[in-house]
């Protein structure tokens, strides 16, 4: 099974990415950072989400996030699937907390359940296909609509392009760079859509 190891963000000022994150999101060893200055306009075809127990904590890292410099693109609300928000970090990465929970059921404790990264895709079918020929194990899937694999300290699902910018609040139209390389215990690759893998070896810093 194939997993992933770690995600490396091509960002501008990698100190003021590192400052950002830990503020935000105190995530440590999921994120890498690496400058660049390749360019790239509208939705990068990807976002990255939190998965937390309970709506308050949800509540609690998008306000750190907010005080850190991200700007809120959806408040957190209560949906079909539980509650969630949408931010933009500084660098530009969309980032989604959200719980399946819709009320909470205990003290507020920042902790992030699971780290989801969902690549916006043009076919969930053929890029399906594609990662399971490279050893990734199938999680979840609904049809041509979506579909999760289980990656290790990271998780991979895979969701139209269109929907998924729709989902967080965004237009679908991008261009240049993803700005995103994952790094995984896997050979190298680049998969249908463009998104760039590389092996844990070579892993951005």
């Amino acid at each position: 099974m194939t997993n992933i190891a770690s995600i490396t963000l091509d960002v501008a000022d990698t100190g003021a990415a590192e400052r950002f994150y830990t503020a935000a999101f105190g995530l440590d060893g999921v994120l890498t950072f690496r400058t660049s200055d390749e360019p790239t306009t509208g939705f990068r075809g990807f976002i990255l989400a939190l998965t937390v127990a309970q709506p308050s904590i949800v509540d609690s890292y998008l306000e750190s996030a907010v005080a850190a410099g991200a700007v809120l693109l959806k408040p957190a609300a209560k949906s079909l699937w539980g509650y969630g928000g949408v931010v933009q970090a500084p660098d530009g990465t969309i980032w989604k907390i959200a719980t399946s929970a819709k009320k909470d059921k205990g003290p507020v404790a920042r902790r992030v359940d699971e780290v989801v990264l969902l690549l916006g895709v043009g076919d969930v079918v053929a890029a399906k296909k594609f990662y399971a020929g490279r050893g990734f194990a199938a999680g979840k899937s609904f049809g041509r609509v979506y579909a999760e694999f289980a990656t290790g300290p990271v998780k991979l699902a895979l969701y139209r392009r269109r929907a998924l910018a729709k989902d967080v609040g965004v237009g679908a139209e991008g261009s240049g760079s993803h700005r995103l390389t994952v790094v995984a215990d896997a050979e190298p690759f680049t998969d249908l859509d463009g998104f760039p893998w590389a092996a844990v070896s070579v892993r951005g810093a």
